[in-house]
């Protein structure tokens, strides 16, 4: 993935749009990209039932962001780790 970008979370709609919006009202640019099992951001205590059924894979995408150039917040704002 492109410079900048971080993965923050897992979900499907109706919780996706909701957390889509959420950080582009913040001033992130957001990224969804579609599931896949050989991730490496995969942590053993995270949840992978959406992995184990085709269709809510399909419809589950991964949440990455970043700051939007001019706008939002920096790095450095623990709040967004």
């Amino acid at each position: 993935m492109e410079e900048g970008w971080k993965r923050r979370m897992v979900a499907s709609d109706p919780r996706l749009s909701e957390i889509v919006k959420m950080y582009e009202d913040l001033g992130f640019e957001v990224r969804l990209v579609p599931l896949d099992d050989n991730d490496p951001g995969w942590d053993e205590d995270e949840c992978t039932l959406c992995l184990e059924d085709p269709g809510e894979a399909e419809r589950t995408r991964v949440i990455y962001t970043r700051p939007r150039p001019g706008r939002g917040p920096t790095d450095d704002d623990e709040l967004f780790d």
